[in-house]
């Protein structure tokens, strides 16, 4: 029988983190990160016991409901350890550190992580998920937290040991060895020299491990990988400057095309909410991960609204505009800005909110009408998923369903929408997984990108209403100066809390989402923001003696090391989007010594580039963008009332990855942008684009057909 009597809370009670809280009433005396854990640890000389995860993370909620739930096992960790529990999308930063220690130590990561440290933060033992019984050759928790607190007493020596071995390997990790003092010029002309070679053999590679049949790369579980796919866009572009070989362009429109496709037709996109799951648990893209990340999305919403500017492809657009749709319905916070997560478990089982048994399905729609849905959707009586379950997926591309119903497409789709609707009434009066509601900067920049590049494709005020109202927030509750922090929670009062100091990735992705911003709305601010975001990346987190740069700012808590963001992960990282919106905003500004630090960056990573494309490719992208011809866009408008002609989203409608615009109205002054706009004004009143190349300006234009032409000359 379970224990019925009342759950006393713990410390993480008082916490705004909900991954924390979901830990608040377990028996472990959890404690937060933070200098009370840290001063119990050494004044009572025991070891830690670090667990790190996430609220919508599955395995994490395994875990908790085994170990920590349990009254024996937290008897243990209480005698034995001090416990301290993170959020890893709070504390990127320490979480960047022992997931590289777990790494070292076990040879793999992933969450829920476990790290073992002396009270001086060296990690000595580690792993992710230990299950409450042996099996599959994990020891329990219950044998390792004994075998840990035995060592601990009996054989410290040998622990102290390798917590200093396992440190030194994490010290060198952060160095990064290269000749930081050669002069800008002859930096650029290796990087000139080097780029085409650099990108076509990382393209070898990707294409190497690309799925031929099922899009993506390699076998299960299948991530992504937008950056990648974001290059093989770049490279597929039919502009002279692409750097390619001719036979490559058709190979990375292949990859593309199938991935995306198979992406959108399986079970990792949500069929009726709009937006997709984490992951695949296979090489199909049938069964998901179930958990929804804010950051997948808006990464996954560009990617196909970039993959439409370049085929034309309008299933992509479709695709692009459901995610937007899903997180406006489901991840917007009542001031504009976007929650981090919905969870892959409802009612303690993962999926159970998203799968359907044909039965459910005819007793929704009909039995005519369900047969048709579940011919479409792949809904069948034995299931593809557990207990008879169905995940729905799409059995066509839009085209081929027409073509096998013997339908326009239109007439057919709006048939499936209107059963879709009814099947997702259904769906929704169903118990909803758990959303994590704390608003992080990093990940609500890149959804602000995703809204810009959706009004780009469409046109759709209420995109540009949503990035700008976004980005407001930001600036206003985030912003002190020109630092940043990084979280937005609520505390039990409701009361908003900000807190924990902005990493490089929040610096970076907000200052790129605000030079895309500018592209699209003449408000000044956003250029004069992303500015002094990009002056304190110079100032705080970059260091010329070190090279390169740091991912906690320089004024930062002292941690076991000064952690870097080298390698892409599921997003960007930290120095690959610094550096591309530094490339960016230099090149509005004509700011030289900006572009010049930019390219340092570049050239200390070069040769890393093309050995291991799948942890660099958006520093394969800042290569490309940095050698590739300059193409500056100036959209110059009467007031803010033009910015929604024709003019303005042709000027957009072209696949670009290199250009840099700008939007200005005429009187009205951008001091970041002066050197750009300058002798820049409307034609006999009317909106007025030019086009530059190379430092070249065409004649202004004031026409469509015209615009159309010049865009085609690129």
């Amino acid at each position: 029988m379970h224990d019925q009597s009342p759950k006393k809370a713990n410390r993480l009670a008082r916490e705004t983190s909900t991954y924390l809280q979901q830990h608040a009433y377990n028996p472990v005396d959890w404690y937060p990160w933070g200098q009370e854990a840290l001063n119990t640890a050494r004044q009572k000389d025991l070891p830690i016991l670090l667990s790190v995860g996430y609220a919508a993370c599955h395995w994490c909620h395994v875990m908790e409901h085994e170990s920590f739930e349990d009254e024996h096992c937290a008897a243990l960790m209480n005698e034995n350890f001090i416990n301290i529990k993170v959020d890893r999308e709070e504390r990127t930063d320490i979480d960047e550190i022992y997931m590289k220690a777990v790494q070292l130590m076990v040879g793999h990561g992933g969450w829920p992580m476990t790290v073992f440290l002396t009270p001086d933060l060296k990690p000595f033992f580690g792993g992710t998920y230990f299950p409450p019984q042996a099996r599959h050759g994990l020891p329990s928790f219950k044998q390792v937290l004994t075998n840990i607190a035995s060592a601990w007493r009996e054989n410290r020596d040998q622990l102290m040991e390798s917590g200093d071995e396992l440190t030194k390997h994490l010290k060198m990790l952060e160095t990064i060895d290269t000749d930081a003092k050669t002069p800008a010029q002859a930096v650029f002309a290796r990087l000139r020299d080097a780029r085409n070679d650099t990108i076509d053999s990382a393209l070898e590679k990707l294409l190497r491990n690309f799925d031929k049949i099922n899009g993506g790369f390699g076998g299960a579980p299948k991530f992504p990988h937008t950056f990648s796919l974001d290059l093989a866009m770049r490279v597929s572009r039919t502009q002279a400057d692409a750097p390619i070989k001719p036979s490559r362009r058709d190979q990375c429109l292949q990859l593309i095309t199938t991935t995306l496709d198979k992406m959108a037709l399986g079970g990792l996109q949500d069929h009726l909410g709009g937006g997709f799951a984490r992951y695949a648990t296979d090489r199909k893209w049938l069964v998901p991960h179930f958990e929804k990340m804010l950051y997948d999305n808006a990464l996954l919403a560009k990617t196909y609204f970039d993959g439409h500017l370049l085929t034309g492809n309008k299933y992509w657009q479709s695709v692009g505009e459901s995610v937007l749709s899903f997180v406006k319905n489901e991840l917007m916070t009542p001031e504009g800005a976007f929650y981090s997560s919905l969870d892959a478990d409802s009612e303690g089982v993962e999926g159970k909110f998203y799968v359907f048994t044909r039965k459910e399905i005819d007793e929704i729609l009909g039995l005519e009408d369900g047969a048709f849905f579940s011919e479409v959707f792949g809904v069948t009586e034995l299931g593809n998923f557990e207990h008879g379950t169905s995940i729905l997926n799409m059995s066509g591309l839009p085209e081929e369903l027409s073509q096998k119903y013997k339908k326009p497409i239109d007439v057919l789709f709006r048939h499936i929408e209107a059963l879709k609707a009814k099947v997702k009434a259904y769906r929704d009066q169903r118990v909803r997984p758990g959303r994590d509601e704390k608003v992080l900067v990093s990940w609500n920049s890149l959804m602000i990108q995703a809204y810009v590049s959706g009004y780009r494709v469409t046109a759709n005020p209420e995109y540009l209403e949503i990035a700008r109202r976004c980005a407001m927030f930001i600036l206003e509750q985030f912003m002190q100066g020109n630092r940043l922090w990084r979280v937005f929670g609520r505390d039990l009062e409701g009361n908003a809390v900000v807190k924990n100091q902005g990493c490089l990735d929040d610096y970076a992705y907000l200052a790129d989402a605000l030079i895309d911003l500018a592209s699209i709305d003449p408000a000044p601010t956003w250029l004069l923001r992303a500015g002094d975001l990009l002056e304190s990346i110079e100032r705080h987190f970059y260091s010329k003696d070190e090279n390169g740069y740091f991912y906690t700012a320089d004024d930062h808590e002292s941690l076991l090391v000064r952690p870097r963001s080298h390698f892409d992960g599921s997003t960007p990282s930290g120095t690959s989007a610094a550096v591309m919106a530094a490339l960016k905003y230099a090149r509005l500004t004509d700011r030289q010594d900006i572009e010049e630090r930019a390219m340092a960056i570049l050239d200390i990573y070069l040769h890393h580039l093309a050995r291991s494309p799948e942890q660099f490719a958006n520093l394969l992208n800042c290569l490309d963008f940095a050698m590739a011809d300059r193409i500056e866009i100036v959209i110059a408008v009467q007031n803010t009332k033009e910015t929604e002609k024709q003019l303005l989203l042709t000027a957009h409608r072209k696949y670009l990855p290199n250009k840099v615009a700008l939007i200005m109205v005429e009187g009205q002054d951008n001091p970041a942008a002066r050197a750009l706009t300058e002798g820049k004004t409307t034609r006999n009143d009317e909106t007025t684009i030019y086009i530059c190349r190379n430092k070249a300006c065409q004649d202004p234009i004031s026409d469509l057909n015209l615009l159309k032409q010049a865009l085609l000359s690129i």
